[in-house]
């Protein structure tokens, strides 16, 4: 039988809520019967696993008693052990990547998975890379002619005198280039305010960009889903308060189930050819960044009836309770939608590095590193 492990927390502003979709992950496979492996990730970056049964109250003050050390080792035949000194090996077929933000997302933890040859869920180190940086994503759904509003790199230098002078006296966003969830997102009144701001936050220290900051707009989600084709939710209309974005606290601290019971309109009332339209191009971003197991495709919409009105925005790879509220509404149970995850991971194989060229012809035409120095 296949055994399941179960990876969330990780260093990142975005470690509690990754907490809560792993175990939300982890009980659904026990009461299933799949004997899952829960592995935690600290804020810190060690390894720990924990029992499978584990509630989120026991990390709410850091790291809980019943955790025990483990390592991730890197290296074929690798994978996940004890950090004890017989380093058995921690059974895990296939690794859950419920692991929000940071490297979890960003391609960092896919990237060592393959280097131990583990199969997982959720994006490759490459589609991830582009799907949590916003101006990657964003020129690249620019270059493949989908609709996107203007983003820009924010440094003292950037954006240009050209388009600083667009964006002068009109209201902006300033957003992590890298990161999700609305964590470190501000309105502001110009550009002098927001690059003060990418000084001065820790959470910009990574990178920052701008754009204009759109006061009538509305949020439209939905999710895509891979195994075994390629499948799209209905669409969802987040319903926000007074507030100026569709914040974090909106989105995961509403009710006792997080993002899985905040407010929204599902499936949304929308004109014909807005949901046409939106569909269309979320098939075209899930090609565009080479999509796999279950993401969330946000877009901005004016409200109106002419397509010219949408606007791609941004990809969540990994997102929050793994977008199972918009498959819930399809009639699958969470369990249903890991089994699908898993038997995709396990499908495919572990990614293969290329050593071709690498026969030494080179480094036998060198002769001594000194004369190449010289």
């Amino acid at each position: 039988m296949t055994r399941p492990g179960v990876c969330f927390g990780g260093p990142s502003p975005e470690h509690d809520i990754s907490i809560l979709t792993g175990l939300q992950a982890v009980h659904a496979l026990a009461d299933a019967g799949r004997n899952p492996v829960a592995l935690y990730w600290s804020p810190v970056g060690t390894w720990h696993e924990v029992p499978p049964d584990i509630e989120a109250s026991a990390f709410a003050e850091g790291l809980p008693r019943s955790a025990s050390e483990v390592e991730l080792a890197a290296r074929p035949g690798g994978g996940f052990v004890r950090a004890d000194r017989r380093r058995r090996p921690v059974p895990v077929d296939v690794v859950v990547n419920c692991c929000h933000g940071g490297p979890g997302e960003d391609g960092g933890l896919p990237a060592l998975l393959d280097l131990a040859g583990l199969a997982y869920t959720g994006p490759g180190q490459r589609s991830a890379a582009i799907c949590m940086d916003k101006l990657a994503f964003s020129g690249a759904t620019e270059a493949a002619g989908l609709p996107t509003l203007p983003l820009w790199l924010l440094t003292e230098e950037s954006p240009s005198d050209d388009a600083a002078a667009d964006l002068a006296g009109v209201p902006l966003i300033v957003k992590p280039r890298f990161g999700g969830s609305s964590i470190g997102i501000e309105i502001v009144d110009d550009l002098a305010t927001a690059r003060a701001l990418a000084r001065s936050s820790p959470l910009l220290r990574d990178g920052a960009v701008v754009q204009r900051y759109l006061s009538d707009i509305t949020d439209l989600n939905i999710s895509v889903r891979t195994w075994p084709e390629l499948r799209l939710s209905a669409v969802e209309r987040p319903l926000r308060s007074d507030s100026t974005i569709y914040t974090y606290a909106e989105k995961y601290l509403t009710g006792e189930g997080g993002m899985a019971t905040a407010p929204r309109e599902l499936p949304a009332v929308l004109p014909a050819a807005i949901e046409s339209s939106l569909r269309a191009a979320a098939v075209e971003v899930s090609h565009l960044v080479m999509a796999r197991s279950v993401m969330r495709i946000d877009f901005l919409w004016d409200g109106g009836d002419d397509p010219s009105g949408l606007w791609v925005n941004e990809i969540n790879p990994i997102p929050g309770s793994l977008s199972w509220y918009f498959w819930s509404h399809e009639g699958d149970s969470l369990i249903e939608l890991l089994d699908d995850l898993i038997a995709e991971a396990l499908d495919g194989p572990t990614r293969r590095f290329v050593t071709q060229g690498a026969d030494g012809t080179a480094l036998r035409s060198v002769g001594s590193i000194a004369a190449k120095l010289a």
